[in-house]
C-alpha cells in the first residue's frame, strides 16, 4: 500500500487548503493522488458497480518459498492487494515433500505448479486430470551444467565425458546430444541426485540442473561455469505453469479467471520492480539468501519471455508450443502412452485476462 501523505507543521494556511481540496477531490473520485499505473498489457476498464461473488481458493506452490515466477507472481498478488481487488481470498501455502498433486487431484487445493514436461506426462496417465492454465516458463527449467575449466564448451564435446543426471536420463539431454551431432555411446551417464557438488569434486565433467537456481550455487563454490540450454540447439521445451484440475476448472472458472488475472498483474509488477518484488520474496522466505533470490527471478523472467509472451502476453501459451514438446517426448518414449495432448492446457483464461478485464488495478 502507498503511504499516506505526511505534512509539515507550519504548512502555509492557502497552500494547506489548496493540498486538503485537492486530496478530498481524488477521494471523491475514488482515486489516489500517486497510485501506481495498471500494470502495461492487462486491460483496464472501469471497476463494475457490482463486484463478483466473494471467493476463495488456495494455491499450493510445488516447493518452499522462493522467487519461482509463479510463485512470486502470487506473493505480488496478495501483498499488493491485486487477489482483493478481484474479490478474492487465497490461502497461499508451500509444498514440504511433493504433495501438491495428489492434494490437487484430491480437490484439497485449486491450484499448484508444475512443469509443462510433467504436466503431459502426468496427462497421459488417465488418472491424473490435470491442465495448464498460465505458462510462466517460456523455456524449460532444464539445463547442463560444466565447469569453465573442463574445456567443454559444446554438446559435441560432451563425447568422452561422464554426464550426472538426477532421477532419469532427461529427454532434452537426448535431443540435444541427437541435434549436435554428438555420439551418446561416447558419453557416460550416471544417476547422481541433486548434490551440485558432485560436479565441483570432479566426479562428473557435466551436470544436469535446474537453471535458475543450481548455477548460481555452483558459482558461490567459487566455480565459474558453462550453461548449455536446450533451447540453443533448436530443442523445444516449456516451463512451470499454474495447474488446475478438469473439475475444478469446471465447477471454479469464474474465480480462477480472477485469480490468473491478479497473478499475472503480479508478475508484471515483477518485471518492473525487482528490489519490491524482492522484498516481497524475502517476506515470505526470510530464511534465504537475497542475492540468490535475485538470479533466480532474473533467470525466470528471462525465461517467461519469447515470441508467444511478446504477442500475446506475459503467461500466454498456444498449441504449437505444446505440440512440439509433446512430438518431443513422445519421440524420446518419455510419455507412458500418446494421448490428445491438447487436453494438458487450456489458454483462454491467460486470453481473458488481457481482454476481458473489468476491475481496476489497486494502487
Amino acid at each position: 500500500m502507498l503511504a499516506r501523505p505526511r505534512f509539515l507543521r507550519h504548512v502555509p494556511t492557502l497552500a494547506f487548503a489548496t493540498t486538503l481540496a485537492l486530496l478530498l477531490a481524488a477521494c471523491s473520485t475514488g482515486a489516489s493522488p500517486t497510485a501506481a499505473p495498471p500494470p502495461a498489457g492487462l486491460a483496464n476498464q472501469p471497476l463494475a458497480a457490482t463486484l463478483p461473488p466473494r471467493a476463495s481458493l488456495t494455491f499450493m506452490a510445488g516447493f518452499k518459498p522462493q522467487a519461482n515466477l509463479p510463485f512470486v507472481a502470487a506473493y505480488i498478488a496478495q501483498e499488493k492487494g491485486y487477489f482483493a481487488a478481484e474479490n478474492l481470498d487465497v490461502t497461499i501455502r508451500h509444498a514440504q515433500s511433493g504433495e501438491h498433486l495428489k492434494l490437487l487431484l484430491a480437490n484439497e487445493i485449486d491450484v499448484s505448479t508444475a512443469d509443462a514436461g510433467s504436466i503431459l506426462k502426468r496427462r497421459s496417465d488417465p488418472a491424473a486430470p490435470i491442465k495448464a492454465i498460465a505458462l510462466f516458463g517460456q523455456k524449460g527449467q532444464n539445463a547442463y551444467l560444466a565447469l569453465q575449466k573442463s574445456g567443454i564448451k559444446t554438446v559435441k564435446d560432451w563425447e568422452g565425458k561422464t554426464f550426472g543426471y538426477k532421477t532419469s536420463v532427461p529427454p532434452e539431454y537426448l535431443a540435444m546430444v541427437k541435434a549436435a551431432g554428438a555420439d551418446r555411446s561416447k558419453i557416460k551417464e550416471v544417476r547422481v541426485g541433486f548434490d551440485v557438488r558432485i560436479l565441483t569434486e570432479g566426479q562428473v565433467d557435466l551436470l544436469a540442473v535446474f537453471k535458475s537456481n543450481e548455477p548460481n550455487l555452483v558459482e558461490k563454490l567459487g566455480f565459474p561455469v558453462t550453461v548449455f540450454d536446450p533451447e540453443s540447439v533448436g530443442v523445444p521445451t516449456l516451463g512451470l505453469s499454474y495447474i488446475v484440475t478438469d473439475k475444478a476448472l469446471a465447477e471454479k472458472r469464474e474465480p480462477l479467471q480472477r485469480f490468473v488475472r491478479a497473478t499475472l498483474r503480479g508478475m508484471a509488477f515483477a518485471k518492473a520492480n525487482e528490489e519490491a518484488a524482492l522484498d516481497i520474496v524475502m517476506k515470505y522466505a526470510p530464511q534465504e539468501d537475497r542475492e540468490h533470490q535475485r538470479f533466480m527471478l532474473r533467470q525466470e523472467l528471462r525465461d517467461a519471455e519469447g515470441p508467444v509472451a511478446a504477442a500475446n502476453g506475459l503467461g500466454a501459451m498456444s498449441d504449437a508450443q505444446w505440440k512440439a514438446l509433446y512430438d518431443e517426448l513422445l519421440a524420446y518414449q518419455a510419455l507412458p502412452q500418446p494421448f490428445d495432448y491438447r487436453t494438458a492446457y487450456d489458454a483462454t483464461l491467460v486470453q481473458a485476462a488481457y481482454t476481458g478485464n473489468r476491475l481496476k488495478t489497486p494502487p
